[in-house]
């Protein structure tokens, strides 16, 4: 089996974020993944647990300087991933703070999280609230009108997708007209 090079764990890279966006530590997580991969079909074959090992350790160094190659290049870069992927979510009804949680997985550190949140072409709370309202056809998009056992489930429901308190009851009294008021206005 070859050896990890360089200029494979380049080509692997390009290739990946040839079709996925990514953070730097989510290329790093991939190029590591490879690795690993590499690694267990090495030894599967038989070869030397510690050359493995080594090459291992040596592959990891080179993804990483990798990684931080290609965030010199500007070809990753962590706060247009967030922004985008802000936009996106909270676009699509999730709260601030599950897209927080999101892109802290992701990778992206907290402050440029924050930053992307607070852009002016992100949805704000209320907003991405209306949006997940109408998309489950609660509050002033539903069907019927709630008894209080189903407003307590559409609270519930805005609370599991992170909502605060206040932010679920404005969005689920709104008035439907103001509702669609909300999301035409939406950036």
């Amino acid at each position: 089996m070859p050896k990890i090079t360089e200029a494979s764990l380049h080509n692997a890279a390009l290739a990946h974020l040839a079709r996925y966006a990514a953070t730097e530590a989510g290329l790093r997580r991939v190029l590591a993944n490879r690795i690993r991969r590499w690694a267990r079909e090495a030894e599967a074959e038989g070869q030397d647990v510690e050359a493995i090992a080594a090459e291992v350790a040596a592959g990891n160094a080179r993804a990483a300087a990798i990684a931080a190659r290609l965030v010199q290049a500007g070809a990753v870069d962590d706060a247009v991933f967030a922004k985008a992927r802000a936009r996106r979510l909270m676009g699509g009804g999730r709260s601030a703070r599950a897209t927080l949680a999101h892109l802290a997985a992701k990778g992206v550190a907290g402050e440029t999280a924050r930053e992307a949140i607070g852009q002016e072409d992100v949805p704000d709370e209320l907003t991405s609230a209306v949006i997940l309202c109408r998309k489950r056809r609660m509050g002033p998009f539903a069907t019927v009108e709630p008894d209080p056992v189903l407003r307590q489930k559409w609270l519930a429901s805005l609370a599991r997708a992170g909502f605060g308190g206040e932010v679920a009851r404005r969005a689920l009294r709104l008035p439907r007209e103001e509702a669609e008021e909300i999301l035409a206005a939406r950036p």
